[in-house]
């Protein structure tokens, strides 16, 4: 059998229970130029939420109601019928929160990943959210040696990746985090410059007193009052980077920022930018970013929940802040 998650109805704020089922079939059979896989991993990535909700006008169509919740996966073919594709193969892609997911590798973002020590780096350094860290800083960000670089949800998986890459990259890295200890482990264990606790500091004036001389680049994974309050503390031609919007993923209304003149009056430029753009070049960017997880200038922390039953327990984690890192899902030992 193959115990899948069914989206039944669009969750009300952080509620999924609410709206995903766990239920069960029969394991699927395939068809021409299909694959049966059955996941290893799972890995939860914030931005699918947007996925989750009635909104026509996000990157992503909307999940039909019924459907099952598709996020990336890590598993191995059990039964090929595509060309390209045997039996025993590794894939990272796009697939089912299932134990099996049914697999169309014309449909693209499929890939065979090689055997490397930690095969959870394939969602990390190696995967999405690394390309996420390094297309954005590098070309979106813009950054160079020397200048600040500020990074919101610094523990978080991207986040994390863009404050070790840009520190890598002989910047002066500020993360915000929430909660004493994440702000800890960056200083200590990952060498930031400094940690701003957004739950119990002034986060403007903690700005003004780290960077008097402003933001050269902000790497944003948060949007919403985050994004508001650094405005003001952009130096003049900084770039911001918007990779994500988790403090507004579940909220009906939208609001900008009050402080959007000070794009205008700072000369700041600001881009949004979607990592599924530039999986085609995955290959490239890793061969820039592995030397440095081979080296260990660049690690990354793991969230890890073990059984499919408890899948909606980690994706929780990802909105009430509740992980440290990539997190993901254990499957293998079902």
């Amino acid at each position: 059998m193959n115990r899948f998650w069914q989206l039944e109805a669009y969750p009300d704020g952080t509620d999924f229970a609410g709206g995903i089922k766990l239920r069960e079939e029969a394991v699927p059979a395939i068809g021409e130029n299909q694959l049966l896989v059955r996941n290893l991993w799972l890995s939860l990535d914030a931005g699918t939420r947007m996925w989750l909700t009635p909104r026509t006008d996000s990157y992503m169509d909307p999940a039909p109601l019924g459907s099952k919740i598709v996020g990336f996966v890590l598993g191995q073919v059990v039964e090929s019928r595509h060309a390209g594709y045997k039996p025993g193969d590794i894939v990272r892609a796009y697939g089912q929160w299932a134990d099996y997911s049914l697999l169309y590798p014309d449909m693209g973002d499929i890939w065979i990943v090689d055997s490397i020590a930690d095969m959870r780096q394939h969602f990390a350094v190696l995967g999405p959210n690394g390309w996420t860290a390094y297309v954005g800083l590098t070309e979106y960000g813009r950054v160079r040696p020397g200048e600040t670089v500020l990074v919101s949800a610094a523990a978080g998986a991207t986040g994390l990746l863009a404050a070790q890459f840009a520190k890598a990259m002989g910047c002066r890295v500020i993360g915000i985090a929430g909660g004493a200890a994440k702000c800890a482990l960056l200083t200590e264990r990952y060498g930031l410059a400094a940690a701003i606790d957004y739950k119990t500091d002034d986060l403007a004036a903690r700005l003004a007193a780290l960077a008097p001389g402003g933001i050269d680049c902000f790497f944003d994974c948060v949007g919403g009052d985050t994004l508001d309050t650094v405005l003001p503390a952009m130096a003049m031609n900084g770039r911001i980077a918007i990779c994500g919007l988790i403090s507004t993923y579940d909220k009906a209304e939208r609001v900008g920022p009050h402080n959007f003149d000070l794009i205008l009056m700072k000369r700041l430029t600001v881009a949004g930018f979607f990592s599924p753009d530039f999986y085609f070049r995955g290959g490239e960017i890793n061969r820039l970013t592995s030397p440095w997880l081979e080296a260990g200038i660049v690690q990354m922390e793991f969230d890890v929940t073990t059984g499919l039953e408890n899948t909606l327990d980690a994706y929780g984690k990802l909105f009430s802040g509740g992980n440290i890192g990539k997190v993901m899902v254990d499957l293998s030992a079902s």
